[in-house]
């Protein structure tokens, strides 16, 4: 350790660590001088492409719009995916049936009407006609099923809907 301690006094040691930190300042300022360099290049590299502007501005510009369009397109799914629930729930599917209810009606006056949703859920509607009268019934449609006894003509219009696949032809 007392060797160590007389080389640490010693003029030779002091002038050999005065040049080491007299290169290593001077290497400094070399590394400074090239970071100032290499910077004004980079800015210029980037106006050039830039065409006159910043570049870098630009693309911190483009970033923020396109996590601004990626924000909204998130939105947009959103909405998609609640409208699509909505929808189910809409009427979708509809079935007609035209018959005559009386002998005595010549034309096919009286009708069968299944109004359904994506789930086959809805309201089968009959109107019978006659001449002195005509009359409307509702049924409430559960799974293309109702509660209530259905007509022939009812059971085809539910089965038409159910089949129609949002298809709406009237035979």
């Amino acid at each position: 350790m007392e060797s160590i301690m007389e080389i640490i006094k010693t003029d030779a040691f002091l002038l050999i660590i005065s040049g080491i930190m007299l290169i290593l300042v001077l290497g400094f300022i070399v590394l400074i001088s090239k970071y100032a360099s290499l910077s004004k290049k980079y800015k210029s590299f980037m106006k050039k492409l830039g065409n006159g502007k910043d570049l870098e501005e630009d693309l911190e510009t483009y970033m923020y719009r396109v996590d601004k369009v990626e924000k909204q397109n998130a939105e947009i799914l959103n909405q998609i995916k609640r409208l699509d629930a909505d929808l189910m729930k809409c009427i979708q599917k509809i079935g007609i049936v035209r018959y005559s209810a009386f002998k005595d009606t010549g034309s096919d006056l009286s009708f069968a009407l299944a109004l359904l949703d994506e789930n086959n859920d809805g309201v089968v509607l009959n109107g019978i006609y006659s001449r002195e009268m005509s009359n409307i019934y509702a049924k409430p449609i559960q799974n293309g099923k109702s509660t209530y006894t259905v007509s022939e003509e009812e059971a085809q219009a539910i089965q038409k809907a159910i089949e129609s696949d949002g298809i709406h032809k009237i035979k």
